[in-house]
């Protein structure tokens, strides 16, 4: 199973980028994805998630700036982030788990894209 994590880059604050993930080795129709970010010298934090059949919910500090999305056919997850701010600097990481609500510790991790927001 691999979760492929990718999109991510330098850009300005104000600017946007998307995410994506490609998942592969199993079909995740029926999980929740979603994605977490760990700045340096921080924890990881969960920022989006959506289950199956659509339903988005995302972290207060993300709301009406990052917009998460999902093709189950493709097995893809994907984070438009807009309106980037210096503490959105962060490695980005997709998730998967099979419960209907992401937790905390999701059952699939995938790799790490570097997001970096320059004032």
């Amino acid at each position: 199973v691999q979760l492929q994590a990718s999109g991510g880059g330098l850009v300005q604050a104000g600017g946007s980028l998307r995410l994506s993930c490609a998942a592969s080795g199993h079909t995740f129709s029926n999980y929740v994805m979603g994605w977490f970010r760990q700045a340096p010298g921080k924890e990881r934090e969960f920022v989006a998630a959506i289950t199956w059949s659509g339903i988005q919910y995302s972290a207060d500090s993300v709301k009406g700036r990052f917009t998460i999305s999902r093709d189950n056919a493709k097995n893809t997850v994907n984070l438009q982030v807009n309106s980037l701010k210096p503490e959105d600097t962060a490695v980005y990481y997709c998730a998967a788990d099979p419960r209907a609500v992401m937790p905390a510790k999701p059952t699939y991790w995938g790799q790490g894209t570097q997001v970096t927001v320059s004032s």
